[in-house]
């Protein structure tokens, strides 16, 4: 499925992963707010550890540049040592990221992917739904099943979609690796997120989702992917760390869409 022209807003997260100390990071922000606030046509979300949310909410307060977090809890509250629940984040996020492959890999399964996602949503938080294929699936051709699988446990009693969601394709084998995705085929897998979504929601409903690529984007290739019309921006790792290379990937998406 190809989705037809749409309002669709482009969003672009970045995703700072367990990186950058206090001082570190609250320069980061301070810059980031400085170089993409008001920025048009663009949703720029940036995701730093946990321990400076708070530090991104107050510095970035009265910005157009949203705080996401890059995971919670499936439970409100309890004894969870060590864990943060999503009425903590709704205080100082708006965004947060869930199943995304590294918290897989840490043996997060789709059952509590689709808890995390029915607590953000609980909570009034965006959830940034991430999903994507390891290199061995990819390579046996088993991409489109497993994409499947990964949508249809996070979405797994849903009877209609969430307006806030926003999806992110992210191939496992691009995070970080430099491997990035040929955008022709990121656009060819995005679609065919989007045409499960469909099978389950509707073409309408589908249509307005927002769905992100994710794996090794740069300043060099966001614009093959800003260009493809079933790509609605980027979720960004090594690169939201650099200020120039992510205010450039925002700047890309921003010009792309208000075409």
């Amino acid at each position: 499925m190809t989705a037809s022209p749409s309002p669709r807003r482009p969003i672009v997260g970045g995703n700072w992963k367990m990186n950058l100390g206090r001082a570190e990071a609250r320069a980061l922000i301070l810059t980031l707010r400085q170089r993409l606030d008001g920025l048009d046509g663009v949703d720029v979300v940036v995701c730093p550890p946990a321990p400076w949310l708070t530090d991104a909410f107050d510095l970035l307060s009265g910005s157009s540049v949203h705080v996401g977090a890059q995971n919670t809890h499936w439970e409100p509250s309890g004894a969870f040592t060590g864990e943060v629940s999503a009425p903590m984040l709704s205080g100082v996020a708006e965004y947060v990221i869930v199943g995304h492959s590294e918290r897989r890999w840490a043996g997060e399964t789709g059952a509590e992917t689709n808890r995390k996602l029915r607590t953000a949503l609980a909570a009034g938080l965006k959830p940034i739904l991430a999903v994507g294929e390891r290199l061995q699936e990819s390579r046996a051709g088993r991409t489109e099943s497993v994409l499947h699988l990964q949508v249809n446990q996070a979405l797994r009693g849903f009877t209609e979609l969430p307006p806030s969601l926003v999806l992110a394709y992210e191939p496992v084998w691009a995070i970080g690796t430099g491997e990035a995705a040929d955008p022709d085929v990121a656009q060819q897998r995005c679609a065919m997120v989007r045409g499960m979504l469909a099978e389950r929601f509707g073409v309408l409903a589908a249509a307005t989702v927002r769905i992100q690529y994710g794996g090794s984007v740069t300043p060099t290739n966001i614009a093959g992917y800003a260009a493809q019309p079933d790509i609605d921006g980027a979720l960004v790792g090594g690169a939201s760390l650099d200020p120039e290379a992510f205010t450039a990937i925002c700047r890309a998406v921003a010009a792309e869409g208000s075409r």
